[in-house]
């Protein structure tokens, strides 16, 4: 039986982030509730189509997830329930910003959710500020301690270095501040900055300062040096985790396991195909319940497309890719394609080799833009 990854999009948000990009925005009460009632039609159009899968994660993010009304985050996910065969050992993650964490979705968590990811950024107010959260350090420090209390044991804090006003002083001081909380799984993202995002439009017009690209390599390699020295360990360029507590929902995305993205936008990768939903959310009303009507940009991948992602996602990973594995999947030899490449960036300390599984050193992780490109087939 195939078994896959759910991904549930909840568009909305209190205040757009000054350096998001995601598609978010905020919204009413009533436009949540008609949302809610259209993502349950979506959900049961696929009971059909995935009643031979089960399902191993179930991954709710935006947005805000955790802005949703409970109750109608109840409905939804008894629709998930009947539509889909969920794992009893499924990881259930959701999204939360401190500053959502309240009583009603906190007993929603307890009933339905195993893993949090909540979007602490920094503990710094000055930098928070800059960035456009709506949350304060002592929030922050306020919602990690509820969720605790409330039985939450796999806990992620995103933190994100790179940003306004920020140092490689501060962005340790962040990081050892997360580990007083012993969390089990930390992403530290570096910011980039998007089209369309405030952040751009201060850029361009010469007002957005940011640390040169010495600190943010400095920044880099603190973030290494600290979390693992805790017992986080590195296993994607952004994310570490203590033994046993991958994202497993992630690690589908860069291993191209099969998922389902539901909602306004919403990815996904399914039997060969990738397509994303429409952003046209009067659209995504209307046709909710004919998911092919609901479908844009819809690709049949063809093995070249799939060869490349394989290097490109599995590469992002400290394990790297397996050779065995790729030979599995395309019934061809690894060295056959890349061979040159990958002798080339192993002489050139971009890339080391060990047991049939190459991985990006260090210094290739730094300059991981350029030497992926090289695994574009011409």
């Amino acid at each position: 039986m195939k078994e896959i990854g759910l991904y549930l999009h909840f568009p909305f948000c209190v205040k757009k982030c000054a350096y998001c990009d995601f598609l978010s925005f905020p919204t009413t009460e009533d436009v949540k509730k008609i949302y809610a009632a259209s993502l349950i039609r979506e959900i049961r159009a696929y009971a059909e189509a995935a009643a031979d899968c089960t399902v191993t994660s179930v991954f709710l993010g935006g947005g805000t997830p955790s802005i949703m009304p409970p109750s109608q985050l109840r409905s939804v996910f008894h629709a998930l329930l009947d539509s889909f065969r969920i794992a009893p050992d499924a990881e259930i993650s959701m999204e939360m910003n401190p500053g959502t964490v309240n009583e009603g979705n906190l007993s929603f968590i307890f009933d339905y959710v195993n893993r949090v990811s909540l979007g602490v950024q920094s503990f710094r107010d000055e930098e928070l500020l800059l960035l456009g959260r709506i949350h304060s350090a002592e929030q922050a420090v306020r919602s990690i301690e509820l969720l605790r209390k409330s039985g939450v044991k796999n806990l992620n804090l995103d933190l994100m270095s790179g940003i306004p006003a920020q140092t490689a002083k501060s962005w340790e001081e962040t990081l050892r501040r997360a580990l007083e909380f012993e969390p089990e799984h930390i992403s530290a993202y570096s910011l980039i900055v998007e089209e369309g995002t405030e952040f751009r439009k201060r850029q361009k017009a010469g007002k957005l300062s940011l640390p040169d690209e010495e600190t943010e390599r400095e920044m880099y390699r603190i973030s290494g040096e600290i979390l693992e020295g805790a017992g986080l360990l590195q296993y994607e360029f952004s994310n570490y985790a203590r033994e046993g507590f991958r994202c497993r929902h992630n690690v589908r995305y860069w291993k191209r396991g099969d998922y389902l993205g539901l909602g306004l936008g919403a990815a996904s990768l399914f039997d060969g195909k990738r397509w994303h939903n429409t952003r046209n959310l009067e659209h995504y009303f209307a046709h909710s319940a004919d998911p092919g009507q609901i479908v844009c940009e819809l690709e049949q991948l063809d093995k070249r497309a799939e060869i490349e992602e394989f290097l490109f996602l599995g590469l992002r990973m400290r394990d790297g890719v397996s050779e065995a594995e790729f030979r599995q999947a395309f019934g061809l030899e690894l060295r056959d394609i890349y061979g040159e490449v990958i002798d080339r960036q192993t002489g050139e300390g971009l890339l080391a080799a060990e047991e049939e599984r190459i991985f990006l050193t260090p210094r290739g992780i730094d300059i991981s833009n350029v030497v992926l490109a090289e695994y574009l087939l011409s």
